[in-house]
């Protein structure tokens, strides 16, 4: 409950809003900001936060005390994101918003402002996130760092993404036999959840590749999926708690792209058509979170560990290089905007096949010497 002289107030909507006084530089004189949440408490954290933010500051100033190793990472992330609130176009301040509290907070929450190093950060999102996602996160990371610099009189560092643009660790994938399992459960009663999951083992589509995917996508004569669409969840315009499902064209022009369909999978499409809209969704594109939700069930029935969704993507990949499919062709099918990105993400030879090259390129000499002697 809101108490007398804390600013506390209940919104027409059902948020809280918590309001506090600050100076700003711009205008000369104090005007007062807001923060928001579901609850009273949680607005009520907010707003203690936000004092021992300012306080940090102030003292950062005048006496040079805080250091980075006292502050934690989350509590300058979350003053970033209320300094930012007005000076951002809406659209750019919820993108920041969606991606620090879907993939950056549960990363970073505990560690202090000195721990964030390349090599953490580095070890932390390992392979997990798409390429434009890493430059997303590294961006919004450099202006916390940036922000906590000018604000409070650190030193920070500013991190650098060549170490992960040049890793060339093997990404993880489904065994054979986690796929023959997977496989097994698939099969036993397919529904419109386990085929989704299936043609991303068949054609490498993102995840909101596939909940986006219309049935006029498809053609069937000449065994072609075209993918043209994805879907996101994002905040809605004006909102800092309702989210929406939102049908968007892919920002890459190298995702919009079209892929051979297999007998296989070409069967299947046909066996399962129907007049709705979307392949796997119905009326409306299917919820990603929801496919994830049935993803993880597949894998706990088939009695396999919990794996990320986007490992479906990897192991497509590496069957395919493993079959023989040049890099050139396996980079257009996934979409990729530069052929390195494959080759360093796939390619990773064995030894064995290391061994069996050389062996070849031996054989090869060896018959060149019995000609020549």
């Amino acid at each position: 409950m809101a108490r007398q002289g804390e600013n506390i107030r209940k919104r027409k909507d059902g948020r809280w809003e918590g309001r506090y006084l600050v100076y700003d530089q711009e205008k000369e004189k104090k005007v007062y900001r807001s923060v928001y949440a579901k609850s009273y408490e949680e607005v009520r954290q907010k707003l203690d936060m936000l004092k021992t933010g300012m306080h940090l500051r102030q003292t950062a100033k005048q006496a040079g005390t805080a250091s980075p190793d006292e502050i934690r990472f989350d509590d300058i992330a979350q003053i970033w994101l209320d300094e930012i609130k007005e000076k951002r176009k809406p659209s750019t301040y919820i993108k920041y918003r969606l991606l620090y509290f879907n993939h950056i907070q549960a990363l970073f929450h505990e560690i202090c402002l000195s721990d964030l190093t390349d090599a953490y950060v580095q070890e932390q999102l390992c392979d997990q996130f798409s390429e434009s996602v890493h430059k997303s996160i590294y961006c919004i990371l450099n202006q916390i760092l940036k922000f906590a610099s000018v604000q409070y009189a650190f030193i920070m560092p500013v991190l650098r993404r060549s170490a992960l643009d040049s890793r060339n660790t093997p990404v993880k994938v489904l065994a054979k036999s986690e796929q023959k399992k997977l496989m097994e459960v698939i099969y036993s009663q397919m529904d419109c959840f386990k085929m989704a999951v299936l043609m991303c083992l068949f054609t490498g589509l993102r995840l909101g590749e596939l909940c986006a995917l219309k049935w006029s996508d498809i053609d069937f004569e000449n065994k072609i999926l075209t993918v043209n669409r994805t879907v996101q969840r994002l905040y809605a315009e004006g909102h800092e708690t309702k989210t929406i499902l939102k049908e968007m064209v892919p920002k890459s022009p190298y995702s919009q792209r079209e892929i051979p369909l297999s007998g296989t999978a070409l069967e299947l499409f046909t066996k399962f058509q129907n007049d709705k809209e979307y392949v796997f969704g119905g009326d409306r594109p299917l919820e990603p979170k929801r496919l994830q939700y049935h993803f993880k069930k597949l894998l706990k029935e088939a009695s396999l560990s919990d794996k990320h969704f986007h490992i479906l993507r990897h192991t497509f990949s590496t069957n395919c290089i493993e079959g023989g499919t040049d890099v050139k062709s396996l980079s257009e099918i996934l979409g990729h905007s530069d052929v390195q990105i494959t080759l360093n993400r796939y390619v990773h030879p064995s030894m064995e096949t290391k061994r069996q090259y050389m062996d070849n390129l031996l054989g090869f000499y060896g018959q060149i010497q019995g000609q020549v002697g």
